[in-house]
């Protein structure tokens, strides 16, 4: 990262409106392009076989997820007739038009890879999806056995007539659309749902397919073969309409609207108003139909009419529907067909036995999961827990997990008689009611809960640990980018920072004190907080940065994130780019912000990093004339973190550290040409590849091997 002398105030480009609505990439497809690239990983054949049936799993998990809670708000905002454009100028039912458009694309090469790429090298490998209709006789008879005494007392066939009301289609379940022919009535029609208590792909085998221990010893040596449940059912339909001749069997699935409503200040108990809110989730309004492409055109047009989904809400698929699914596959016991495990390195100071507080007392340490170990971050807490010394511990909690082993140190804190304080945050998306269960737990067990402030989502991830020394009170610190969560911080690439600067530790009290009682406090003293400064504050570094350029020439920004949107922060960035300060910015997601525009972006690069590992690091790094400014924390630049979250960023000002953020992390994410992608001017993204004569750079994969280095 040299510096870059371009231009002087005596040569900048004259003042533009950067409220142009070409200045904008449109969120909701800059998020399709992040999901695209994400498929795109399914294709390399430099991953392990089934690496990339995660990928294609991970594809069309995010796919579902998008279209409960991001076509469903364009779906609201037509069904109520509003007309607002989005920042980049499209009405919501361009947007609907485009993302229809754009996927449909990206389902049929999803598609074209799974059947023409995939599963030929499963069946290579020994591992087969079978059609049901090509099975030998006695493999037809073992799973006839089987769903007679297992799955068919399971199912319930609903009839639709006149004296039957269509049936509630539950959300992502996989259902058949069946047809029989009454002798009496003539043609009838059934709904009947796949049971999600069975795994979507039944080994062939005789074998409990639910049972874990059993699944593993029957794939893990020799070929493994699978039949999808509901080509069993469909081969079985007759066991449940005796008397009736069944025609014919469809599948298809609905996504409904899952973004959930609360008026907080309306409700008068939160947990418990989340909770129902979160059951009446199955019942939002449908936002897609998947339908097999084998459905005849009544049998759909049924569909659509008692759904009342609009034409462009349907998609007809090749099956199976609900790729998510394959993602089993990744149980099968065969690791020639996986990713070497990794093993996290822990660092030697928190890896030696004895007293962590000492170790943290001495100096900070950083952590770059999930290249160095989560264990530390737990070892923190239940050395808490034990510690006799030790008076208070205070959390926040986003996304915990199950069976967390940072819930059982607060709890066994709290029985040692320590003081613990847990803001558990309940609207936390698709986690709200493991942590309606945790906050329950933690209350019983004697912890104060807090549930955050109104109208606010509680998205910084902050512990305070108060222990008494013999000089005095001492505070303890370790604040994150990610959460606390032992099992994604294995896949998960995110910064842990311990410390017990007292002047951070008197932040993070105050914010704790704000945040559980009263207070109008705005500006700390080391740490960046939203809603209340982050933006502003940001903003005002960049404007720093602008200054340095027209005077020295050597501005620089660096920053890494998961999102880029909030129209403030791009304007921000754009200005700085015309001044001529050089910007990379490394955005996994959505970058609403146009790189390489003349004359008013061409200083600025965006790319995007798709590996083994989800990238969720949030790093904000300003040259500052060689004073390095180096910022850590939750936040996005998304309006939604700025405006509707409490989020913080915090200074890594040791040196040694913040050499190491910049040289030995950021640097060498900035400089991967393996698995990196380049945004263009017009949103397209461009897969790097090494230049001639030049090695090839793995961010991840350097990280992994170097991880050693950042003691």
């Amino acid at each position: 990262m040299a510096s870059h002398k371009t231009k002087t105030s005596a040569n900048l480009p004259p003042i533009r409106d950067l409220n142009e609505r070409s200045l904008y990439a449109n969120r909701q497809l800059s998020w399709l392009k992040f999901n695209w690239r994400v498929l795109s990983e399914a294709f390399d054949t430099h991953y392990p076989l089934l690496e990339r049936v995660k990928f294609m799993a991970i594809f069309s998990s995010n796919l579902d997820e998008f279209f409960m809670i991001r076509v469903s708000g364009l779906r609201r905002q037509l069904t109520a007739g509003v007309g607002n454009m989005s920042q980049d100028g499209m009405t919501p039912a361009e947007q609907m038009t485009a993302i229809r458009r754009e996927l449909m694309e990206q389902l049929a090469r999803q598609a074209e890879c799974w059947h023409e790429d995939l599963l030929p090298k499963l069946q290579d490998a020994g591992i087969h999806l079978c059609s049901y209709t090509r099975l030998s006789k006695a493999q037809r008879s073992q799973l006839c056995e089987f769903f007679t005494r297992e799955i068919f007392p399971v199912l319930t066939p609903l009839a639709f007539d006149q004296s039957h009301p269509f049936p509630h289609i539950s959300n992502l379940s996989i259902n058949l659309a069946v047809v029989v022919n009454d002798p009496v009535q003539g043609e009838r029609f059934a709904r009947l749902k796949v049971p999600d208590t069975f795994p979507r792909l039944l080994p062939l085998a005789q074998a409990d397919p639910t049972d874990d221990e059993e699944y593993h010893t029957l794939t893990q040596q020799g070929d493994a073969k699978f039949v999808w449940l509901e080509e069993v059912i469909a081969a079985n339909l007759d066991m449940l309409f005796p008397g009736l001749e069944v025609v014919a069997s469809y599948p298809f699935r609905v996504t409904r609207d899952a973004d959930l409503e609360i008026e907080e200040d309306e409700a008068s108990d939160l947990l418990a108003t989340i909770e129902e809110s979160v059951e009446m989730r199955a019942f939002g309004s449908e936002v897609r139909l998947e339908i097999d492409k084998g459905m005849p055109s009544r049998i759909r047009d049924l569909l659509v009419k008692n759904l009342r989904i609009a034409p462009y809400l349907v998609y007809t698929l090749p099956p199976p529907l609900g790729m998510a699914d394959v993602m089993g596959l990744l149980r099968i016991d065969r690791p020639e067909l996986k990713d070497t495990p990794y093993i996290p390195v822990t660092p030697t100071g928190l890896a030696q036995e004895g007293d962590i507080f000492s170790a943290i007392r001495q100096r900070d340490f950083l952590l770059y999961h999930p290249y160095h170990s989560f264990t530390p971050v737990v070892d923190f807490l239940r050395a808490a827990a034990r510690d006799p010394d030790v008076l208070a511990i205070k959390q926040t909690l986003y996304r915990v997990g199950p069976n967390s082993p940072i819930i059982d140190a607060l709890m066994e804190a709290r029985a040692h008689g320590k003081q613990v304080a847990v803001l558990v945050e309940l609207k936390a998306r698709f986690d709200e009611e493991n942590n309606i269960a945790w906050a329950r737990a933690l209350e019983q067990a004697g912890v104060h809960v807090v549930y955050g402030l109104l109208g606010l989502k509680t998205h910084c991830k902050m512990c305070l640990v108060v222990r008494r020394e013999p000089d005095g009170i001492v505070r303890y610190i370790q604040l994150g980018t990610g959460n606390y969560n032992p099992i994604t911080s294995r896949i998960y690439t995110d910064m842990g920072y311990f410390t017990c600067d007292p002047v951070i530790a008197a932040d993070v009290s105050d914010l704790f004190n704000a945040l559980t009682g009263y207070s109008h406090k705005v500006r700390y003293e080391k740490l960046i907080v939203a809603p209340a400064s982050l933006r502003n504050e940001l903003i005002a570094r960049i404007d720093r940065e602008i200054l340095r350029q027209l005077e020295h020439g050597d501005g620089y920004l660096a920053f890494k994130m998961n999102s880029l949107v909030d129209p403030a922060c791009i304007q921000a960035l754009y200005r700085a780019s015309m001044a001529g300060v050089k910007i990379d910015l490394q955005i996994r997601g959505i970058c609403c912000l146009r790189p390489g525009i003349a004359g008013l972006s061409e200083q600025i690069t965006v790319t995007s990093v798709i590996g083994r590992f989800l990238e969720h690091t949030r790093m904000y790094y300003f040259r500052n004339g060689g004073k390095d400014d180096m910022l850590l924390g939750s936040s996005d630049l998304m309006e939604r973190n700025l405006d509707r979250r409490v989020e913080i960023l915090f200074p890594i000002e040791n040196p040694r550290l913040c050499a190491i953020l910049r040289d030995e992390i950021l640097n060498i994410h900035l400089r991967d040409n393996t698995k990196a992608w380049r945004m263009d001017a017009s949103g397209v993204y461009e897969r790097l590849h090494p230049a001639e004569n030049e090695p090839e750079l793995n961010s991840q994969q350097w990280m992994m091997e170097h991880v050693g280095r950042f003691e």
